[in-house]
């Protein structure tokens, strides 16, 4: 979704989250996390290096952006495009 669309008090479904379209949504599902508050205490690289486990591959690392918007948003930052995280995403993990 739109991070200028979401909305705290209407998160019932995970393509609610910011940045979260369906192709993520089945992603994260297929790690057990089914709901927003299934994301409560997930740290972003922990999350993006779950998903290329499970995909069995190194993801782009945009889907890493991903991860840290909706992992912060969770724990109760605002909610930013995902291309907000790119420059420390870029200094804080240089491998990805």
């Amino acid at each position: 979704m739109n991070p200028a669309k979401v909305r705290r008090d209407r998160l019932q479904t995970l393509t609610d989250l910011p940045n979260v379209g369906p192709k993520i949504a089945a992603s994260l599902v297929s790690l057990g996390i089914e709901a927003p508050e299934d994301l409560r205490g997930w740290d972003g690289m922990a999350l993006y290096q779950a998903l290329c486990q499970w995909r069995g591959e190194r993801l782009d690392p945009c889907v890493l952006d991903v991860c840290l918007s909706i992992t912060r948003f969770m724990a109760g930052e605002d909610p930013q495009a995902w291309w907000f995280y790119t420059a420390e995403r870029k200094r804080c993990f240089p491998e990805v």
